[in-house]
């Protein structure tokens, strides 16, 4: 089963989700631009200064990143996915679909706005994947701390401060071959410091490579 390929339904909701993704793209780069990127990679004060922008926009990985992150979810057959930032669930469906095709599993999503968390599980619904998901809403330094393992993948599209707080709760659930996708790790390298010392530490067990996707895109695999 490739349900990219062969579930209209599915097809039908990420292609109308994109186009919706895509008509936001000019206006959330001039408002990033315009504050000098503090609501995305600043303190912990600038985001919740940001959040007033930010609570009602779809933040969704481009299709070509996400079709990346089925395809990975499927060779290494995935059962247990965390996504750190849901937004409105686009690259969840991606992960979700992947586990149904795998043979069943979980998706453990994790979302601040209660807006998004409302909208993600309509979409959820519509797709007919609910039942792969386990949207948690909140901090997810707080909605992170109960996780059971064997953890297979981890999604991370969040604000750069809390990078590091999401690592250390997920990353030690992780087993032998998971891997960790971080998107925009080549434009924002500096903010993503934390990240590249936690999976550049040997005693964590990484080794990560930024991929060519447009921003970059980290694929850090746990060998140990």
């Amino acid at each position: 089963m490739n349900s990219l390929e062969n579930d209209q339904r599915l097809k039908t909701i990420l292609a109308r989700l994109h186009r919706q993704s895509e008509a936001q793209t000019e206006l959330l780069v001039s408002y990033i631009r315009a504050e000098g990127y503090k609501s995305i990679g600043g303190t912990e004060a600038d985001l919740t200064a940001g959040r007033g922008f930010w609570r009602d926009k779809m933040v969704a990985l481009e299709p070509a990143k996400a079709e990346f992150c089925y395809a990975l979810c499927r060779a290494l057959d995935v059962r247990r996915a965390v996504e750190c930032g849901t937004s409105y669930g686009v690259s969840t469906l991606y992960l979700a679909a992947a586990i149904r095709d795998n043979g069943g599993g979980v998706v453990i999503g994790t979302e601040y706005e209660t807006e998004k968390v409302a909208k993600a599980h309509a979409h959820f619904s519509e797709a007919g994947l609910s039942e792969f998901i386990d949207l948690r809403e909140g901090d997810l330094r707080e909605t992170l701390k109960i996780l059971e393992a064997p953890v297979d993948f981890l999604l991370m599209d969040i604000w750069s401060p809390l990078v590091r707080p999401a690592l250390e709760l997920v990353a030690p659930h992780m087993r032998k071959g998971a891997i960790i996708i971080a998107d925009n790790t080549g434009a924002h390298r500096e903010a993503y410091g934390d990240y590249f010392a936690y999976v550049n530490a040997p005693a964590n067990g990484f080794h990560t490579q930024t991929l060519p996707f447009d921003g970059g895109l980290e694929m850090s695999v746990k060998l140990g």
